[in-house]
């Protein structure tokens, strides 16, 4: 025996496929291409099976003939050439006298998308092929226009099948699409460009109520791009639409809630727009009992009809009221939504499923009702106090984060009704020790400092703040920083120390510019002007109000008209995220490198104009960078001269004014001071850079906030 003898070849799955597709028994080759298929589903390279599928495309088998194509559709990019071969077969399957066969043979050939075989597609074009000839003007335009396809595909539409109707109308559309996308300002002419008539609009709602699910969606898609004549035509079309409602598919029902919606805007009479609005409501509320994908879908849809008609689910709001059993997500379309259908009568209600919301396991959910009875408070005067005695129940339980997200709801209450809820703030400040976010810090922190006049031990409750100062966040530092100093001005004689222990600590150990330049303004308010200081920080603030919706008018009148599309599921225009809207990684740092240049360039025009509040011409000279080398000011000269060690000059010579130099360099003259109680803070020295506490009152107009 040869050991080094070779081993006869391992016969693998595919040698037995070859060998049953190439069988002689018609039941073994069947069975063959369905073990094929099965292998190309689940991802397994079977293109080397190619020429022994083709051989049993010609069968009288509808079943094998579609699988058979199935598997030409999926490979014949990888095998252009043996495609060729099945030409043959589909000419002789286009002209069969069954519909279906021609209409199989028609599809393939339009999905295969191989350049040799386009050609064979110009033969005579049946009813059945309407959706290929838009596949083909994607390939190649030419041949479309110059076999005359879309003069036959304008002649279809006349076709009185409801299905040819609706197949060429969805082609048209795409080709509408596919023509316009490429050449923006293509004339009306153009037969690539697809108007609806008043002929073909009679045409369209006839086949409407006809055809299947698909061809309503296409044919309700052309009717929202109708423009209508006069409010009579719109009335028509609003009529002839409204019997959608009650289909079964909700893409159906929001195709049509879209017509209605555009050609509403031509319908002056209000009671007939009311009758619409009343029959949209029940077809959109029960699309709330389909599965959670489709429900968040309509959930994004619903509320964007809600903002530009609130009145559509007025009374509906218990249909909107959450199941333990939903997604997140659909949880939190369907909060956004109660809070905008909230109104006098149902906030009773509303309050007492968001407190029960309040008591969940998932604490992101708990968060996000905590805040819609803040938004409710908000938005509803007549129920804020029965809102902020649910939240004063939510902080009795002590769970650390519903009683931080009430923190934060309470703030905004303050803001939108100040002092009408006083007796509040001694519980929000019991839970001092329980806050430790950043959010409801700044929060509890902003109240303090807003009744510091009110609270007898403000100043104990903001020295803790204040000894810990440097360990807490950027947005925390900035209100304790605020708060110290309204204390200061409504309390000067006991809580000198504090304000000046914040003010040296922000300035010397802070490592953000924008809590040290609050600091640095404050300090120069307060040692130079306290009456602009009270004017300027403890001024009466607009109350807040509840954005009645969250995108701008006009774009929200576009999404309204994208209804059932993505656009209206984003909330953003569809140029954005489809076509040529799209930015890349690349072209997003190309245009980033841009822009950052330009505003290198530009920093120099734009810093003189910063206090420019007159309406009054600039000055002609020099302006941008160049202007920065006619400047006089000490401030300026000593950065020019590189002699100068305040950080603050080079912020001080854009506005022009007096250097923020130590107090030395200041013009001598009689110190006194502006008002009694600040006296005590000229006992402390400032750091350096910053302003000296006791000033004369002629460097009052050269202060760095003169126009205070």
């Amino acid at each position: 025996m040869n050991v080094f003898s070779r081993a006869a070849p391992k016969k693998g799955e595919n040698f037995e496929l070859r060998a049953d597709l190439n069988s002689e028994y018609r039941d073994k080759r069947k069975d063959a291409i369905k073990k094929v298929i099965a292998n190309m589903t689940v991802g397994k390279d079977v293109s080397g099976l190619f020429p022994d599928v083709l051989k049993n495309m010609q069968t009288e088998d509808i079943e094998q003939k579609k699988l058979v194509y199935l598997y030409l559709i999926n490979y014949a990019k990888t095998q252009p050439d043996l495609v060729i071969l099945a030409v043959n077969t589909f000419v002789k399957d286009s002209d069969d006298q069954n519909p279906l066969v021609r209409a199989l043979a028609i599809r393939t050939m339009g999905c295969i998308r191989v350049e040799k075989i386009i050609d064979y597609l110009a033969g005579p074009l049946p009813e059945t092929a309407a959706i290929c000839v838009a596949k083909l003007y994607d390939l190649k335009p030419e041949l479309v226009l110059e076999n005359g396809f879309l003069e036959q595909l304008h002649e279809m539409i006349s076709d009185s099948n409801p299905m040819v109707v609706a197949n060429t109308v969805t082609a048209l559309a795409d080709i509408h699409a596919s023509a316009t996308s490429q050449q923006p300002s293509t004339s009306s002419s153009d037969p690539a460009i697809f108007t609806v008539t008043p002929t073909i609009l009679n045409k369209l709602l006839i086949a409407l109520n006809e055809c299947s699910e698909w061809g309503r969606v296409a044919i309700l898609s052309a009717l929202s791009r109708y423009e209508a004549q006069d409010e009579k035509e719109s009335e028509h079309i609003c009529e002839r639409v409204v019997p959608q409602f009650q289909h079964v598919n909700g893409s159906v029902v929001l195709g049509a809630v879209r017509v209605i919606m555009i050609h509403m805007r031509n319908v002056t009479r209000e009671e007939f727009n009311r009758q619409l609005i009343r029959k949209m409501a029940p077809p959109l509320v029960t699309l709330l009992s389909s599965p959670p994908e489709v429900q968040w879908i309509a959930l994004r849809n619903i509320n964007l009809l809600l903002q530009k008609r609130s009145d559509i689910l007025s009374n509906e709001m218990r249909v909107f009221f959450c199941k333990y059993n939903d997604p997140l997500y659909v949880k939190v379309e369907k909060l956004d939504i109660m809070v905008r259908l909230a109104n006098d009568n149902n906030v009773d209600a509303l309050l007492s499923e968001l407190k029960e919301y309040s008591s969940e396991v998932d604490v992101d959910f708990v968060r996000r009702s905590i805040k819609a009875i803040g938004q409710a408070a908000v938005k509803i005067e007549a129920g804020a106090e029965r809102c902020v005695n649910v939240l004063l129940d939510l902080i009795a339980t002590r769970v650390s984060y519903v009683v931080q997200e009430a923190v934060v709801v309470m703030k905004d209450i303050f803001r939108k009704y100040p002092s009408t809820y006083e007796g509040v703030i001694p519980t929000l400040c019991l839970t001092l020790e329980e806050v430790d976010e950043p959010e409801a810090k700044a929060s509890l922190i902003w109240i303090i400092g807003e009744y510091a006049n009110k609270i007898e031990n403000a100043d104990e409750l903001l020295s803790v703040f204040v000894d810990t100062f440097t360990e807490e966040s950027y947005s925390v530092q900035l209100q304790i920083l605020t708060a110290v100093v309204k204390l200061f001005l409504y309390k000067p004689d006991s809580s000198q120390g504090l304000v000046q222990r914040v003010l040296d600590t922000a300035t010397k150990d802070c490592d953000s510019p924008d809590v040290r330049d609050r600091a640095y303004i404050y300090w120069r308010l307060l040692s130079t002007d306290p009456g602009a200081a009270k004017s300027v920080i403890l001024a009466n603030r607009p109350p807040i109000s509840l954005p009645r919706t969250t995108v701008p008018p006009a774009l929200l009148n576009e999404l309204v008209g994208e209804i059932s599309s993505l656009a209206s599921v984003y909330h953003k225009p569809a140029a954005t995220f489809i076509g040529q809207g799209r930015i890349g990684a690349e072209s997003v740092q190309r245009r980033d490198s841009a822009k950052t240049a330009l505003q290198t360039v530009a920093a120099g025009q734009a810093s003189e104009n910063l206090l420019d509040f007159d309406d009054e011409p600039a000055q002609e000279g020099p302006t941008g960078l160049a202007a920065t080398q006619v400047l006089q000011e000490p401030a300026a000269k000593n950065i020019l001269s590189g002699t100068s060690t305040n950080p603050l000059d080079d912020l001080v010579s854009i506005f022009g004014s007096a250097s923020l130099s130590p107090p030395s360099t200041l013009p001598v003259g009689p110190a006194t001071p502006v008002l009694d109680p600040f006296r005590g803070l000229s006992a402390a020295r400032p750091p350096t850079g910053a302003p000296s506490l006791t000033q004369t009152t002629s460097n009052h107009q050269e202060d760095l906030l003169g126009l205070f």
